[in-house]
C-alpha cells in the first residue's frame, strides 16, 4: 500500500511539472511598445459589465514609434471594463503600449502607462544648469561625485546585494567607497573635508549598530511592504530581507550626514580662522552653538521627509477603527517610525563627534604658519 501510494504521488509530481512547464511554453508571448495617440475615434460615457456607474470610453488610434511594430497604425478600446483609475487620453500622449497574442493567435493591445521620459530628462536638465549656474566648479564636482555614487550603487552595491550577498556588508562597503569621493569631488582636498569625512564613518558605524539592535529588538522581518514581498518570491529566498532592510536605513543616513557633517566642520575651521586665539573648548562650545540648530531643523526635516515618502499609507489609518497603538505595532509603520528615529539620532551623533574631531584638528594647527584653506566651502 505504501508502495502504491508513493507510486501515485510520484506520478502526480510528475504530470504536475510537466503541466506547469507546458502551461509556461504556451503562455501567450507579451511585448513593449511605445506609440502615440494620433487619432480620438470614439468617446462617450458608457456603463461597462459589473461596474457600478457610467465611466469614459475611448476608441484610439495610435502610430507606433517603438517596437516590432514601428511605424504601424494600431486601435485600441479604453474604458471597455471596469477601471478603477481610468485616464483621459489626448491627441499627441505617448504612451506604453502591451502588445501580445490571446490564445487563437489574435493581437491584443492595451495601454500600460505614460511614456514620461521626455519630463524627466527636462527635469534633470534644469537641475543640471542650475546646479552649475548658482555653484560654478563646486557644482560641477559635485555632480560628477553624484555620478559616481550612482556608479557604485547600480554597478556594485544593487548587483551584489541581487546575487544574495549580505545587504549589510555590501552597502558598509559600498558607503566607505562613496563617502571620500562624494565628500572630496564636492567639498575639495582639505582638511575641513577630511575631518567630516571621519565624522561621518563614526556616525554611520553607530547608527548600523542601532540600526541592528533595534531591528532585532522590534521583531522586524523586512517585509513590511509589498515590493519586500515581490522580492522575496522573484528571488526566491535568497536575499536576507531583513539584511536589506539595514542596508535601506545605512544607505538613507548617508545621504543627510553629508551636509551636517560638512557644515560642522566648515564652521570649526572658519571661527579659527577668525580668531586663531580661541582655545579647544571655546571653539567647540560655539561650534556645537550652531550645531544645535543645525540639529533642530534637519531633525524636523528628515520627519517630513519620510512623512511626505509615507502620505498614502498614513492616510489610510487616519480613518483607521483600531487604536493608534495597534496601529503603531504594525511592521509597514514600524518601519517607517524605526527608520525616522535612527536617522535622527545619526544626525544628532554627527554634529558632537564631528565638531569634537574638527575643534582638536584646528586646535592643532594654531600655529603662526596657519593658512586659510583654499577649498572653503
Amino acid at each position: 500500500m505504501r508502495k502504491l501510494f508513493l507510486s501515485i504521488s510520484l506520478i502526480s509530481i510528475f504530470l504536475s511539472l510537466n503541466i506547469s512547464v507546458f502551461a509556461q511554453n504556451n503562455l501567450p508571448k507579451q511585448e513593449t511598445l511605445e506609440a502615440t495617440v494620433n487619432k480620438i475615434l470614439e468617446e462617450k460615457q458608457i456603463k461597462p459589465m459589473g461596474a457600478s456607474s457610467v465611466q469614459l470610453y475611448q476608441k484610439l488610434g495610435l502610430i507606433v514609434v517603438n517596437g516590432s511594430l514601428k511605424g504601424k497604425q494600431i486601435i485600441i478600446e479604453n474604458g471597455n471594463i471596469p477601471i478603477a483609475n481610468l485616464q483621459r487620453y489626448n491627441l499627441g500622449d505617448k504612451v506604453v503600449v502591451s502588445f501580445g497574442k490571446d490564445f487563437k493567435g489574435n493581437d491584443n493591445f492595451y495601454i500600460s502607462d505614460f511614456v514620461r521620459r521626455d519630463s524627466l530628462i527636462w527635469l534633470f536638465i534644469i537641475f543640471v544648469i542650475l546646479t552649475i549656474f548658482i555653484a560654478k566648479w563646486r557644482g560641477l564636482m559635485s555632480l560628477i561625485g553624484m555620478a559616481i555614487s550612482f556608479a557604485i550603487i547600480f554597478l556594485y552595491i544593487l548587483p551584489n546585494i541581487s546575487s544574495g550577498f549580505d545587504p549589510i556588508q555590501v552597502a558598509i562597503t559600498g558607503s566607505l567607497f562613496i563617502i571620500p569621493v562624494t565628500f572630496y569631488f564636492s567639498h575639495g582636498f582639505n582638511k575641513k573635508t577630511t575631518v567630516a569625512i571621519i565624522g561621518t564613518i563614526i556616525a554611520l558605524i553607530i547608527t548600523g549598530l542601532l540600526a541592528n539592535l533595534f531591528v532585532n529588538f522590534a521583531r522586524l522581518t523586512g517585509f513590511g511592504s509589498e515590493e519586500a514581498s515581490f522580492l522575496e518570491v522573484a528571488k526566491q529566498g535568497a536575499i536576507n530581507m531583513k539584511g536589506l532592510l539595514l542596508a535601506g536605513i545605512i544607505i538613507g543616513v548617508l545621504g543627510v550626514l553629508d551636509d551636517i557633517t560638512i557644515s560642522q566642520s566648515a564652521i570649526v575651521f572658519q571661527l579659527k580662522e577668525i580668531n586663531n586665539k580661541l582655545k579647544f573648548g571655546e571653539l567647540y562650545d560655539r561650534a556645537m552653538s550652531v550645531g544645535q540648530d543645525h540639529i533642530s531643523s534637519m531633525v524636523n526635516t528628515l520627519i517630513l521627509v519620510y512623512t511626505g515618502a509615507a502620505l498614502p499609507l498614513l492616510i489610510l489609518f487616519i480613518n483607521n477603527p483600531h487604536p493608534f497603538s495597534e496601529v503603531v505595532n504594525y511592521e509597514m509603520i514600524a518601519d517607517e517610525i524605526i527608520r525616522t528615529l535612527i536617522g535622527s539620532i545619526g544626525l544628532i551623533l554627527s554634529v558632537p563627534i564631528t565638531t569634537f574631531i574638527a575643534s582638536v584638528t584646528a586646535t592643532n594647527n594654531s600655529n603662526p604658519s596657519y593658512k586659510r584653506s583654499k577649498n572653503k566651502k
